[in-house]
């Protein structure tokens, strides 16, 4: 049984890209999978001071929910990570988590595969691909990693959009299983 981890870092809700990435959990614990799922509600992240403690002592001199990650992402098969774009990017949070994953880079981390599931208003593979090249470059500083796959939902204008987007839900539930 593999372990997967899913985050959502939208911080609204009716996030549309936390319910693909609920529905993307579903589908992997139907496959057999073991899932954790989080969000970034309501959890404190300061921004990486580019200090580089992390790579020597193994842990981020900053006291905040980002070490509660690095340990999840460390023990994780596959990492989804779901995010809204704005301005054809991935959300702030998301970025910010990324660079505060950063401990994990001298360890033996387990993960192997990354993929990203992002909702935006507008529709059309351009809007998503700065944010799936902005996780290209977390993936590519970990030799044994590789990014997988994108789920893109676009045209989600309002709030609880997804609830109402049978494609993408489907597409989100079988992502999970295929994962």
């Amino acid at each position: 049984m593999r372990k997967i981890l899913i985050i959502s870092t939208s911080l609204h809700g009716g996030s549309n890209s936390e319910l693909l990435a609920k529905e993307c959990a579903r589908g992997a614990a139907d496959a057999g999978d073991e899932v954790e799922f989080y969000s970034l509600k309501g959890r404190t992240l300061q921004y990486c001071i580019g200090c580089l403690a992390c790579q020597a002592k193994g842990k981020c001199v900053l006291s905040d929910d980002a070490a509660f990650f690095v340990e999840k992402a460390k023990d994780a098969d596959i990492l989804v990570f779901a995010t809204p774009i704005y301005y054809y990017e991935m959300s702030g949070q998301m970025k910010t988590l990324l660079d505060r994953l950063n401990p994990l880079y001298p360890t033996d981390y387990k993960f192997r595969k990354v993929y990203m599931i992002a909702t935006a208003a507008e529709e059309g593979d351009f809007v998503f691909e700065k944010a799936y090249q902005g996780l290209r470059g977390f993936v590519d500083c970990f030799e044994k990693a590789q990014l997988c796959g994108l789920l893109a939902g676009g045209g989600m204008e309002t709030p609880n959009a997804a609830k109402a987007d049978e494609g993408a839900l489907t597409r989100a539930y079988d992502m999970g299983k295929s994962l």
